[in-house]
C-alpha cells in the first residue's frame, strides 16, 4: 500500500483533546498525518505539540506561513477537519479566512482536495440559522459532511458524547484517492 497524506486539521472543540491516539489510528491506517489546529486548539494543546509533531514527523500548524517560505508538509492527498466548531464551519462556508486552517480549506475546495469535515456542536449552536446553510453550503461544494445519525449527532449543551472518530477516518479511507 502507497503512504497517502492526510491533513487532520482540528478545531478547538473537547475531542482535540484525543488528537494523538486519533493520529496513531490514522497511521495505522496508512495515512502520513499532518496536524494542523486553529489557534485556539493550538493553545489548548500548547505542552503537547512537540510530542505532536514528533508523532506525525511533521511541525503541528496553526498559522500561516510567511510569504516566500516554502511548506513544511507535502501535498495532501486528503483532509479530515474534525473537530470542526460551528466558528470553522461558519467562517469555511461563508469564506471567511481569518485563520490558516480556513483558509487552507477554502482553497482546497478549488484545488479539488478531497474534504471531510465533521461538526462538534451542541443542539444549542445546532439550531442557530446559519449553521445548517454552511452545512449545505459546503456539501453544494463537495465537501463530504459527517452529520447525522451513524456521524455526529449534536449533544445538549454542557453533555459528552463519544466523538465517531473511528467513523470519520473509515469514511475518509473509503473515499482515499
Amino acid at each position: 500500500m502507497t503512504t497517502r497524506t492526510l491533513y487532520l486539521l482540528c478545531s478547538a472543540a473537547p475531542p482535540v483533546f484525543d488528537i494523538a491516539g486519533v493520529v496513531e489510528e490514522a497511521q495505522a491506517h496508512g495515512w502520513d498525518v499532518c496536524l494542523g489546529l486553529t489557534p485556539t486548539a493550538a493553545e489548548w494543546l500548547e505542552d503537547s505539540l512537540d510530542g505532536l509533531a514528533a508523532l506525525t514527523g511533521h511541525p503541528v500548524r496553526s498559522r500561516y506561513k510567511k510569504p516566500g517560505h516554502p511548506d513544511v508538509w507535502p501535498p495532501a492527498d486528503a483532509v479530515l477537519v474534525a473537530p470542526a466548531t460551528m466558528n470553522t464551519i461558519n467562517s469555511w462556508a461563508l469564506g471567511i479566512t481569518g485563520t490558516w486552517l480556513v483558509g487552507f480549506v477554502a482553497e482546497a475546495i478549488g484545488k479539488g482536495i478531497p474534504l471531510t469535515v465533521v461538526p462538534c456542536v451542541n443542539s444549542a449552536y445546532a439550531q442557530h440559522p446559519q449553521f445548517p446553510l454552511s452545512l449545505e453550503t459546503l456539501r453544494t461544494a463537495g465537501v463530504r459532511v459527517l452529520y447525522g445519525p451513524g456521524f455526529f449527532e449534536p449533544n445538549a449543551p454542557g453533555e459528552k458524547r463519544a466523538y465517531p472518530w473511528a467513523a470519520a477516518l473509515d469514511v475518509v479511507d473509503e473515499h482515499r484517492p
